[in-house]
């Protein structure tokens, strides 16, 4: 699955016939796919389901024109089709004055070994085998009544990008998954929750029967729920929700968002918009990281980032349409497919680690709310209010005290980002992570 020679040589060549037929630039991307997963309920499979994909797509620039064009038949003949329906684009759209290829100067020329391609295939008995050992313990804790199945999956990619700046390179990526949902208790009174692990290495995949295990504990802990009163109080993420607060802050400093003026955040830049001590950092050369990558979706070079440095914001993620209409350069977040110009986006993005335990942060609440799960989208990127549907779990004097459910959080993220505080707990499981985060003066809506 490497990014081997014929797949940079068929962008080039599709390259050189865009440039023959009157683009003056172009750049193109390739993608190769295949998956296998399986998932069983009870104890029987239900499904075993194999994937293979190739994806081809070529940009070309008119002047200040682009168009962009993919494919998935490479037979000669259909490429240069691809190549004359992508040129007779572009000569009609409108010009987009922010278009346009990387300088050469900025484009990646070497990148370190990032070691995300395992190139071991299981077969479906095997995912069908560790499917079964994460639904059989999930089902052995005491309490759990009954399974909506468990899925094992795999999937590797080849990724080549070339362009007429010179720019050639490719990497291929893998993912190893597996997860479970439980339900626990009986009729009306039944609970729901789950667990799951996804690497690029199989090696490093949790246990199948630790999956499990959490999977089932967690739907048993959430039996019987209550309800609580409207009111201010304390609210402690756990680590499955906090990650969520990293993707609102990642897409209120996207840098289309900011130019639009759409973000709350659009004249925060170089700000305390966190508390002192606070750090997020967007890492693309995490060796074995979930959402690593050696270069930009631009072929331009990447590094490791402080996004909050001390509570202070550093960086808007640019892609180089935004960074241009900012009058900034690129950051090297370009991301893309093969149908849609390049978009801003993290890599692998986290919260530093605070210095007290999750127990520690806890201790310190009377009376407050720790959430587990969280359902609906109520967030505003231009304002930065606040509301979400949550579970999880009333504290009292400082100890976890009963599972509570039908909540509402609700608060403004201007606000919430400078009350918070982190736990120790960090670890990377998401390819975007936190730790236990606690936001003090939320408002709890209930009964």
């Amino acid at each position: 699955m490497t990014a081997d020679a014929d797949a940079l040589d068929l962008l080039h060549a599709l390259i050189e016939k865009a440039l023959v037929a009157g683009a003056d630039a172009a750049d193109a991307v390739l993608y190769n796919a295949a998956s296998l997963s399986a998932s069983l309920r009870l104890g029987k499979p239900e499904t075993v389901e194999r994937a293979e994909s190739g994806d081809l797509g070529l940009r070309v620039f008119i002047g200040r024109r682009q168009a962009i064009v993919s494919a998935s038949d490479r037979r000669p003949e259909m490429l240069a089709e691809l190549v004359e329906r992508a040129v007779a684009m572009a000569r009609v759209v409108p010009e987009d004055p922010f278009c346009g290829l990387a300088e050469p100067g900025a484009l990646a020329r070497s990148w370190p070994d990032l070691d995300i391609y395992d190139p071991t295939e299981p077969t479906a008995e095997t995912l069908i085998e560790r499917a079964r050992e994460t639904e059989d313990a999930a089902l052995a804790v005491p309490g759990v009544t009954n399974s909506e199945g468990a899925d094992a999956g795999w999937s590797a990619s080849r990724v080549a990008l070339a362009a007429s700046n010179g720019f050639s390179g490719g990497y291929s990526i893998s993912r190893f998954s597996l997860s479970t949902a439980v339900l626990a208790g009986t009729g009306t009174a039944m609970e729901r929750d789950y667990d799951f692990g996804s690497k690029v290495y199989a090696a490093d995949l949790p246990v199948p029967a630790v999956i499990g295990r959490n999977a089932g504990e967690r739907a048993v802990r959430r039996l019987n729920p209550r309800k609580v009163s409207s009111q201010k109080v304390p609210v402690v993420y756990d680590p499955r929700v906090s990650r969520g607060l990293l993707s609102h802050l990642s897409s209120a400093i996207s840098g289309p968002s900011i130019a639009r003026g759409t973000s709350f955040l659009k004249d925060r830049l170089g700000q305390v918009v966190f508390a002192p001590g606070i750090t997020v950092i967007d890492d693309p050369f995490v060796r074995r990281g979930l959402r690593s990558r050696p270069f930009d979706g631009e072929g331009v070079s990447v590094q490791r980032r402080s996004l909050i440095e001390d509570g202070r914001l550093t960086t808007w993620l640019l892609d180089l349409r935004s960074a241009r209409q900012l009058g900034m350069e690129t950051t090297g977040h370009a991301s893309r497919g093969t149908s849609a110009p390049p978009t801003p986006s993290p890599a692998n993005l986290y919260m530093g680690a605070g210095s007290k335990s999750p127990q520690e942060l806890i201790a310190e609440i009377p009376s407050g709310f720790y959430v587990t799960e969280m359902m609906g989208m109520g967030v505003s990127g231009l304002t930065g209010d606040y509301s979400r549907g949550a579970t999880g779990f009333w504290i009292e004097n400082g100890e976890l005290a009963y599972p509570v459910s039908e909540i509402t959080v609700a608060g403004n993220l201007k606000e919430m980002f400078l009350n918070l505080e982190p736990a120790n707990d960090l670890e990377f499981r998401y390819g975007v992570d936190a730790p236990t985060l606690r936001i003090d003066g939320m408002t709890i809506a209930g009964l």
